[in-house]
C-alpha cells in the first residue's frame, strides 16, 4: 500500500479510538494463511435481521432510518417501546442479539444515528452530542408518540440519551420510564488515556483532530486506505472492541460498521467528545428504573465512567462485566440481555403502580 493511504488509516484509527469506537477498517484479513471475507460476518447471521424501514424527519429536516419490530399479540411488555441508540462508527446493526433475544416481547425501535449507517448527514461541519439529542426526541415523538419509553444506549447512544434529558426532563418519569446506559461516559472523555501512556494519549486527543479534518478533505484516498484491511488493523480492533476470545467473525463484523462510516462524519463526530458534559443531566434519570452497565476491560469508556455515573443514580443497578471489552453486547450478548429484560420488567412494573 502507498504511504499516503497508510497515513490516512493511522489517523483514522487515531480519531475513531480517540472518540470512543472501534478502531480499524477491516474488509479481509489473514488468518491461517487464507483471507478472512466480510460474508463470514454475515454466515453468523450478523447485519441480516431486519424489518421494513421506515424514516422519520428530524428538525433540522435530516431524514433518520428507523427500523421497528413490533410486539406480538399479549406480550407482557407489550405497551412498551424500547428505542435502541448506537455508539459511534456503528449502526443499528449492533444491537443483533438483542434485536433477537428481545423479538416479540416488547415495540422495539432501532434507528441509526445522523451520518451513520442509512441515515442522511446534514448539512457538513461539527456535530455536537446535544445535537443528537434533538434527533432522539425527534425519534421518540414519532415512533412513540404515546405510551411508556425505555431507552438503550451505548457508548455515544447513551451520551445521546444524557443529551435528551438535559434538553427535555419533562419527558422523564413522564413518557420515558427507564433507560440503559451501556459503555458510555457522560463526560472527561479528554483524560481516557486508551489503554496507553498518558503522555502518548495526550498527544493522540490534541493531534487527531487536525489529522481527521486533513483526512476529511480528501475522503476518497482515504476510503481506498480503508479496504486494504491487515492483521494489525483486526488486532487492533479486537483489543479495542473486546476483551475475551471472541470468535472472528465478532471482529468482523465490528470492522465492517466503522468501515462503512464515511471519513467525513468521522471527522465531523470527533470534536464532540472531548467537549461531552452531561453530569448536570444525570439527577434526571434519579427517579425511573435506570441500568448502567461496562465491562471492566473497556479502553474507550473505562468503569470509571459507569461508576461516576452510578454514583450520581444510587438506585441504578450498576454491573461492571468481568474479562469484556467495549462491545459488550456483541461479546457477553446473554449476560446483556438478561438485564435488559429484568430492566424492562422492573421499568413497566413501575409505570403500571404510578399511573
Amino acid at each position: 500500500m502507498s504511504p499516503a493511504p497508510r497515513a490516512g488509516l493511522v489517523g483514522l484509527g487515531m480519531g475513531v479510538l480517540a472518540a470512543g469506537a472501534a478502531v480499524g477498517s477491516v474488509v479481509e484479513r489473514r488468518m491461517l494463511g487464507q483471507p478472512l471475507r466480510a460474508s463470514q460476518a454475515q454466515s453468523m447471521g450478523y447485519g441480516t435481521v431486519h424489518s421494513a424501514p421506515q424514516v422519520v424527519t428530524a428538525d433540522d429536516g435530516v431524514e433518520l432510518y428507523v427500523e421497528v419490530d413490533e410486539a406480538r399479540p399479549g406480550a407482557g411488555c407489550g405497551e412498551l417501546t424500547v428505542i435502541f441508540s448506537h455508539g459511534y462508527a456503528l449502526n443499528l446493526d449492533c444491537w443483533h442479539h438483542q434485536r433477537l433475544a428481545l423479538s416479540g416481547a416488547a415495540r422495539c425501535v432501532f434507528w441509526d444515528q445522523r451520518g451513520h449507517g442509512r441515515s442522511g448527514r446534514g448539512d457538513q461541519g461539527p456535530v455536537d452530542i446535544d445535537r443528537l439529542g434533538l434527533d432522539l426526541a425527534s425519534v421518540v415523538a414519532a415512533m412513540a408518540p404515546s405510551g411508556p419509553v425505555l431507552l438503550v444506549g451505548h457508548s455515544m447512544g447513551g451520551m445521546t440519551i444524557l443529551a435528551l434529558a438535559s434538553q427535555a426532563p419533562e419527558l422523564f418519569g413522564s413518557r420515558v420510564v427507564g433507560a440503559a446506559l451501556l459503555s458510555t461516559s457522560a463526560g472527561r472523555l479528554a483524560e481516557v488515556t486508551l489503554g496507553v501512556p498518558a503522555a502518548a494519549a495526550r498527544w493522540v486527543h490534541r493531534a487527531a483532530p487536525g489529522v481527521l479534518s486533513v483526512l476529511g478533505r480528501a475522503p476518497r484516498l482515504v476510503e481506498l486506505g480503508r479496504r486494504g484491511g491487515n492483521d494489525l488493523e483486526f488486532a487492533l480492533t479486537r483489543l479495542y472492541s473486546f476483551a475475551s476470545d471472541v470468535p472472528p467473525a465478532a471482529v468482523d463484523f465490528v470492522a465492517q460498521m466503522n468501515a462503512g462510516t464515511p471519513v467525513e462524519v468521522i471527522a465531523d463526530f470527533f470534536g464532540a467528545f472531548d467537549s461531552h458534559d452531561k453530569f448536570a443531566a444525570l439527577p434526571v434519570l434519579a427517579d425511573i428504573a435506570t441500568l448502567v452497565m461496562v465491562g471492566d476491560h473497556d479502553l474507550l469508556t473505562p468503569p470509571a465512567h459507569s461508576a461516576d455515573i452510578a454514583v450520581q443514580l444510587p438506585r441504578a443497578d450498576h454491573v461492571v462485566l468481568p474479562d469484556c471489552g467495549h462491545m459488550l453486547m456483541l461479546e457477553y450478548p446473554d449476560q446483556v440481555n438478561a438485564r435488559l429484560r429484568d430492566l424492562l420488567d422492573h421499568a413497566l412494573a413501575a409505570h403500571r403502580q404510578h399511573r
